[in-house]
């Protein structure tokens, strides 16, 4: 390997390396409580050296918030090519999409601004339009061979989400039901939905 990849592989461990150490600090304190200084302390660097990667807080929380975008779309895109069938699809990335905030609770946190005093980035990353189209391509195959407007497909999706989202974010906040009956209410919101659509 030569020097200028040695470089760059080590510039790109370093931005790893600051990005794992927010993710940490913001699950801890969450993100009222980061800061670059307390940040540089953190993984013993100086504060200049974490403002050559990123020019401030909210810089970070993008690129954090851009990562866990990309993450979800590939869990999203597996659990939808495991499936033929669009209503199974539906119903496996949804799926994906509810395993992805539990499982990497604090991203899914930052990426939507639950709970977390972190400002909204969403409308700053274009990553996050992934999903969305994901979903809308399979709900445009339930519809068939109905003809649907761009507008309908929108609704329905945002449907969807604010059922998923939303039980999401009351379970963040504060658990008041089991997995399995989560799941279940889970399971009954995106058939419910989908029966809509296939009436």
């Amino acid at each position: 390997m030569g020097s200028k990849e040695r470089i760059l592989r080590q510039k790109d461990d370093t931005r790893r390396k600051i990005l794992d150490a927010a993710l940490d600090m913001i699950k801890c304190d969450g993100c009222d409580a980061l800061s670059m200084r307390k940040l540089a302390d953190h993984i013993e660097y100086t504060a200049p050296a974490i403002y050559e990667y990123f020019e401030n807080k909210e810089a970070l929380y993008i690129e954090l918030a851009r990562k866990g975008h990309m993450k979800l779309a590939a869990m999203v895109k597996v659990a939808k090519e495991a499936h033929s069938e669009a209503l199974e699809q539906m119903e496996a990335m949804w799926l994906a999409y509810w395993n992805f905030a539990g499982t990497y609770k604090e991203l899914y946190q930052l990426m939507f601004s639950v709970g977390t005093g972190c400002s909204p980035v969403e409308n700053q990353i274009a990553e996050a339009i992934v999903f969305p189209q994901m979903v809308s391509e399979v709900i445009r195959v339930l519809y068939l061979p109905r003809e649907v407007s761009d507008e309908e497909v929108q609704r329905k999706y945002y449907t969807y989400w604010s059922v998923i989202h939303g039980l999401i974010a009351i379970n963040m906040i504060q658990l008041t039901r089991d997995e399995n009956m989560n799941r279940q209410i889970l399971q009954d919101a995106i058939r419910g939905i989908a029966a809509s659509i296939t009436l």
